[in-house]
């Protein structure tokens, strides 16, 4: 079986979210467990820089010009690279310019990877050709349409990782993007009189997969369903609608072996972690307080990420002698009122802008607990690293979250479930609630260890969501 991952983002190379985690350790877990996974991107100059000994497959004219396709390999996964300099050698990310603005031709950019995609799944490569075409969030989305276009050359997966971005565009790009003037239908990629990218993955797909199982669930409802929901209720009702939980890359997040932390630990040498956490109170210029928990933010600063509960709770959470590690970017407002905190707050609140991936990583080893409130989030990365590295997750019930945190309550703790602790509502008052939860178990040390050494056993490894891809493309061929 042959499988090709289309995407915009990859790990280490390039990366704005959790897709490029994404698809920097799911096919290669997909390759040890005997599927021959290729992905194919944008040769974007990071990548470039990245994947510098490539061969020329194929030179075409295309929609959106001249093209060349390169192959070569980047941690053992074969790549295909789209040469397109016209359109994708610039500054800035992916998808916006140096001045946060979209680029004006994303709609032409993000079309040719989903043509190109098809184009491989009708012998581009004379080499190796896909059965399975897998496209990851709206970027990609056309993929799926392009080969219903051309007849279905390969089974398709469409797997959304955040369906707040649906890759609008104008109508009229339609003739020269080439697809039939047919699929702008509302049973098609129309969505209010514009071209959805996300939308033609939804429709065109042989099968969509979320990066959760209760992800799954809520983007068939109105609150999270984008206007999309009566779309994803059918294709749930047809079987062609499943959440696969995403995983963690234990070659890079491991503290038994990582090393950016100050001193390595696992569930039976949990004692070590303290000095990890010593380590970051200084760096953060907190008090070095052994007995003060610490905890931590390391998130884009936005409200869907329910940044600003955190802010209206943490006088409560200072009250009861806690401390505060952020790390992050985004929303100004939301950055003004974390840095007049630690102003407020020396010794207690230490807020670091901007986000640096080795930080991060001395951050989930010396924090105690790892806060996640999102009002939604479609899998979350970030709890599944606070599992990894004994640091209990504090999140809300949404999402992957609800998948992977078990709130520390007396059943739970009874039962052996217990790994972190959670809340519904998305206010406050419910976020300050769990605080105190967590502060409670704080203060039975034992308790606490315990519930850490529960949190480290659990097993998120993508072998686990490779099998499950595996069985699904199986079903699908």
């Amino acid at each position: 079986m042959q499988v090709l991952h289309i995407c915009s983002e990859l790990f280490p190379l390039l990366k704005t979210g959790g897709l490029a985690d994404v698809v920097g350790a799911l096919p290669a877990a997909q390759i040890a467990d005997g599927t021959d996974t290729r992905v194919l991107i944008p040769a974007f100059p990071d990548v470039r820089k990245g994947i510098t000994d490539t061969t020329l497959v194929a030179e075409l004219q295309t929609f959106a010009g001249f093209v060349r396709l390169h192959f070569g390999y980047f941690n053992g996964v074969g790549i295909y690279l789209i040469d397109a300099p016209g359109l994708y050698d610039r500054p800035g990310s992916p998808y916006h310019d140096e001045s946060q603005f979209a680029y004006m031709d994303n709609y032409l950019r993000f079309a040719l990877l989903g043509w190109m995609g098809c184009e491989i799944a009708c012998g581009l490569d004379s080499w190796w050709r896909p059965d399975i075409v897998h496209a990851h969030d709206w970027h990609a989305g056309l993929a799926c349409a392009y080969l219903a276009a051309r007849g279905h050359p390969a089974k398709s997966v469409f797997t959304v990782h955040n369906l707040a971005y649906q890759g609008l565009f104008s109508a009229h790009h339609l003739d020269q993007i080439q697809l039939p003037r047919s699929f702008f239908a509302m049973h098609g990629l129309e969505f209010y009189g514009q071209i959805s990218y996300l939308k033609a993955g939804l429709y065109y797909a042989d099968h969509i997969t979320t990066v959760s199982p209760t992800y799954a669930r809520e983007i068939t409802l109105p609150e999270f369903g984008y206007g999309m929901e009566a779309l994803l209720v059918e294709r749930a009702r047809e079987g062609r609608l499943s959440g696969i939980l995403n995983g963690v890359d234990a070659l890079i997040w491991d503290p038994a072996h990582d090393p950016l932390l100050n001193v390595r630990y696992d569930r039976d040498t949990l004692d070590t972690k303290a000095e990890n956490k010593r380590q970051l109170q200084i760096t953060m210029g907190l008090n070095v307080d052994d007995k003060a928990p610490v905890f931590a933010v390391v998130s884009r600063l936005t409200r869907q990420k329910g940044l600003d509960l955190v802010l209206e709770a943490l006088p409560g959470l200072l009250e009861q002698g806690g401390q505060l590690v952020l790390l992050g970017a985004g929303d100004a407002g939301l950055q003004q009122g974390f840095l007049a905190a630690a102003a407020e707050h020396p010794g207690s609140v230490g807020v670091q802008i901007g986000y640096h991936e080795a930080f991060s990583h001395r951050i989930m080893g010396g924090a105690d607990i790892i806060m996640v409130p999102s009002r939604f989030e479609p899998c979350g990365l970030t709890q599944l690293y606070g599992l990894k590295y004994g640091t209990l997750p504090l999140v809300r019930r949404t999402g992957g979250l609800a998948d992977t945190v078990n709130d520390s309550s007396l059943e739970n703790l009874a039962d052996g479930l217990a790994n972190g602790f959670s809340f519904e509502d998305s206010n406050a008052w419910s976020l300050l609630r769990a605080i105190r939860r967590a502060f409670v178990l704080w203060s039975r040390p034992s308790l606490w260890r315990y519930v850490q050494r529960q949190a480290m056993a659990m097993d998120f490894s993508w072998q686990v969501a490779a099998q499950a891809y595996r069985d699904l493309y199986q079903r699908l061929l």
